[in-house]
Parts: C-alpha cells; structure tokens; sequence
C-alpha cells in the first residue's frame, strides 16, 4: 500500500496551546501548566514515530470510528494538513508514560496511516 502524502502543518495552531493546558490542568498544578506551557511555545519541532508515542505513552490506539479520529482521517483524505502534537516527556523507569498534551486523536488517525510516519511533535521535560 502506499504511503499517504505529507498530511502534517509545521506549526501548531494556536488552539492546541488552551487545549493541552486544559488537559495538564487536572493533572499538574496552575504554575506547572504555565511552565509547560511556555516551554511548548519555545520548543522547536521534532518529529516521531507514530507507533512509538503510542508505546511510550501507553495508550490505547482509538478506533477509526471514533468521531475525532474520523474526524481527522478526512480531513486528510480531504488534504487539510493536521497540526503537530504536544507532548511532555516520560520517565522510564520511575513509571511516569509520555503525556500527550494535546493530539492523542492525531496520533490515532496517523497510526491508522501509517504507523512507521513521523509526526511533527514539540516534546519538552516536566519542569522541576
């Protein structure tokens, strides 16, 4: 089968920052949200592997029908390009997966792609 065209933007878009504050909110502390948060902003891009940020962070690969994970499937089919994901990085070892920030449902859809593409991420450490 062959590979899907490039389906990815190489910004975020401007919503996904209040978006992965909402969700590091119910799990760190405001003054903590606000740290990650500004690291996320001044992190250049890297890119991985989509079947390795599902590994790493130990979640469950959606189902194609979910309605966000369809949802991002057509506007690929579509050609709209995907915003890259945001990510805070694990701690092997002490138990600790990589938290997707925001663009868990992207992550599915591009497995569903292709599990070996890479996807755009700013991955940035915990502050301490």
């Amino acid at each position: 089968m062959a590979k899907p065209p490039e389906h990815w933007k190489d910004l975020p878009d401007a919503h996904d920052f209040p978006a992965a504050a909402d969700y590091l909110a119910l799990v760190l502390t405001e003054a903590r949200v606000d740290a990650v948060l500004k690291k996320l902003r001044a992190a250049s891009s890297d890119t991985k592997k989509a079947k390795d940020l599902v590994r790493a962070s130990g979640l469950p690969i959606l189902a194609r029908d979910n309605p966000h994970v369809a949802q991002d499937l057509k506007k690929v089919r579509s050609g709209q390009k995907l915003s890259p994901v945001l990510l805070v990085r694990g701690v092997l070892g002490q138990g600790v997966p990589l938290t997707i920030a925001d663009g868990y449902h992207r992550v599915c859809a591009s497995y569903y792609l292709d599990e070996d593409a890479d996807i755009p991420c700013r991955i940035v450490d915990l502050p301490r």
